[in-house]
């Protein structure tokens, strides 16, 4: 690899919304996140709306009750 061109890799822990962490490497110094594999519903089989300035609401309103 040439020299001077990379990015600096650090050791970071990632924090998730629901309270788990775990550690990766990552060009920046912090991460947080939304949803980890703990609390996706593809890892966990359970269905969790996740609400994104409403569009669950909104989708309901408009096709919900048809």
């Amino acid at each position: 690899m040439k020299k001077g061109i990379h990015p600096k890799l650090y050791l970071v822990e990632v924090k998730c919304a629901c309270g788990n962490s775990f550690m990766t490497h990552s060009t920046k110094q912090n991460l947080r996140v939304e949803i980890c594999s703990s609390c996706h519903p593809f890892f966990t089989g359970k269905q969790k709306f996740v609400d994104t300035a409403g569009m669950v609401e909104r989708f309901m309103r408009r096709y919900g009750n048809k």
